[in-house]
């Protein structure tokens, strides 16, 4: 029985390997050592540095006193979700722990990361203020929506380095089909290009809650007054991005009470959100 639990330790132990390969927004996540835990289980305390700035100097007075202010921010985790899974005794010993690791690489690659995916993208764009909307036909229009939302990031002082630019793969494909010179100068303003199946690229989603009569298979839909997606640009250093992925419960088949198997527990747990003075580092643009 120990060989079958150190396969599972094992398989838990790539779980994020598998995120990480799989996620669209995995290149936005945060390093939890910069934060620390709140006063309740379900928070972050972020810290956030404020101060004043230069003043007159006076020859003979000399500097005028500034203030610098240390505060916090507490931010609570708004992502939080999971499922428990099966598999039968009647599977080897020794292969349940390869039975559990196509199971849990399996779901995270086609039902976790998806809507974790959409989940972010849909609350960066509830709390971007720089949006715009348009039905592109042209890569031409998608290039000059491009230099207009960098340009506007630009004005507002967003850093130039670590914006990445998330884009539907059609939209996308209307620019590659433009003679390069005429897209490689706004393309080479972003840290990475990354393309987003429309499937998963929506300004607001629902998360079917599973027990609900209709929405037993869980997951998510878009929303029903939702638009897509053509592309958004992120700055890193907006967004406030934390996952956790778990596997916090395995129960022996002697041990399970309602049926000849093993029992898998599974949560997804994170946060998603964007730093209050930071907004200007969200730029998304929407189908019209």
């Amino acid at each position: 029985m120990s060989n079958t639990i150190n396969k599972f330790t094992k398989y838990i132990n790539l779980l994020d390997e598998v995120y990480q390969e799989a996620s669209l927004t995995a290149v936005l996540d945060g390093d939890a050592a910069l934060t620390s835990a709140g006063a309740n289980a379900n928070e972050l305390v972020i810290p956030k540095l404020e101060m004043d700035g230069l003043a007159n100097y006076d020859r003979a007075g000399g500097y005028v006193e500034g203030d610098v202010r240390l505060t916090s921010e507490t931010v609570k985790f708004n992502y939080d979700r999971g499922r428990a899974f099966s598999v039968d005794s009647m599977d080897d010993e020794e292969t349940a722990g390869v039975a559990f690791g196509r199971l849990s690489s399996e779901f995270i690659r086609t039902k976790t990361v998806p809507e974790m995916d959409a989940f972010r993208f849909a609350t960066y764009f509830d709390r971007a203020t720089n949006t715009a909307s348009a039905t592109f036909t042209t890569g031409e229009a998608v290039v000059s929506a491009l230099r207009t939302a960098t340009s506007k990031m630009d004005a507002e002082e967003v850093p130039y380095e670590d914006r990445y630019l998330f884009i539907s793969p059609v939209v996308y494909g209307l620019v590659q089909d433009l003679d390069e010179t005429k897209s490689r100068a706004v393309l080479s303003r972003f840290a990475d290009i990354i393309m987003v199946p429309q499937s998963r690229f929506y300004t607001a989603i629902d998360l079917l809650d599973g027990s609900t009569s209709g929405q037993t298979a869980g997951g998510f839909v878009k929303s029903s007054t939702a638009k897509e997606l053509n592309f958004m640009i992120i700055h890193k250093g907006a967004v406030i991005q934390y996952p956790k992925h778990t596997v916090n419960k395995v129960i022996r088949p002697e041990d399970n009470q309602k049926a000849d198997a093993w029992k898998f527990y599974f949560r997804a747990y994170g946060l998603a959100d964007v730093y209050e003075n930071r907004i200007a580092g969200i730029y998304a643009h929407q189908k019209a």
